[in-house]
């Protein structure tokens, strides 16, 4: 067969993105469109080989069935959650850019490295080693309090309050390199010429920091918060092996760890993927709305 050669390098580029093409359909979209179809259902486990489409009423259980927690307290903690950590990783994580940016600081290849331990290591290991230190009667927490500040222990983990704010401290350590490693990559991006500049100026430290610095870092720093919020949003592996599946009481679920309870303990499969879908569309329109107000992609598309 004598093929042009345009259709030869049609077909060339064909075979190349069609390995691609295979592997994202069977591992997103697929599975996306069959989420789909169960969360309009109404498979479970008594109804595991004859369910059927019912419609919307498993979108309607999600926000009307009274349920243990209940969807709008677990839909607040979870704001509260990602709110938290995300804004402590950013905080944390700028500073820390800002600081290890300096020319005066000598080692720095050794303090960038243990900075980004915490991001490098599993989560498993993570979340495990912070609920041996937050456990009541060994953990370390406990015990730093006792001895050096001479406080009472506290129950971390058998407190509804306490359990969270243990979440909340184990992943904001886990995060907060994260945001380091982008904050400092987009500051060695700035030219230094600026900065000379404002000083002759007569510009202090916080002039430089709000109109150089915050400005030019932002392009970069803008779809990294969008992530480490879709991330936080959605991190199941922290909240349930720190807190031991939202102990106590259920009363330290997130929506993503509520979801995994209702789909693979209680086995309400239609239940569980209607409840993904409303995350999954919390999560869209934040991430599209948040793009669009902060115009971080503006340059991008002009």
């Amino acid at each position: 067969m004598n093929l042009s050669p345009r259709t030869r390098h049609r077909l060339y580029l064909f075979f190349l993105v069609a390995p691609t093409f295979v592997i994202l359909f069977g591992v997103v979209i697929y599975p996306f469109f069959y989420n789909v179809i169960l969360s309009l259902s109404n498979m479970s486990l008594r109804h595991i080989r004859d369910w059927q489409i019912i419609g919307f009423g498993q979108y309607v259980k999600v926000f009307t069935e009274p349920s243990q927690p209940d969807f709008y307290m677990v839909f607040g903690k979870t704001i509260i959650w990602t709110v938290v950590n995300v804004v402590c990783h950013v905080v944390i994580g700028v500073f820390l850019a800002l600081v290890l940016n300096q020319k005066e600081i000598k080692g720095k290849w050794l303090f960038r490295a243990i900075l980004v331990l915490p991001w490098a290591v599993p989560q498993l290991i993570v979340a495990l080693t912070w609920r041996g230190m937050f456990n009541y009667e060994y953990g370390s927490i406990n015990l730093m309090l006792t001895q050096w500040l001479g406080v009472e222990g506290v129950q971390w983990l058998r407190q509804p309050l306490e359990a969270f704010i243990a979440v909340i401290v184990t992943n904001v350590w886990l995060g907060f390199p994260f945001m380091m490693v982008i904050a400092l990559g987009a500051l060695q991006s700035i030219p230094h010429d600026l900065y000379e500049a404002a000083d002759i100026d007569g510009a202090r430290w916080y002039h430089k920091l709000w109109h150089i610095t915050v400005p030019l870092i932002r392009p970069v720093m803008v779809p990294a918060i969008t992530l480490g919020t879709i991330w936080t949003f959605n991190n199941l592996n922290i909240v349930w092996l720190v807190s031991n599946a939202g102990e106590p009481s259920d009363q330290t679920h997130l929506l993503v760890s509520f979801v995994y309870k209702a789909a693979f303990n209680f086995y309400r499969y239609g239940y569980g993927a209607a409840l993904s879908m409303v995350i999954f569309a919390i999560l869209l329109v934040f991430s599209l709305s948040f793009m669009r107000r902060s115009k971080a992609t503006d340059n991008v598309y002009s």
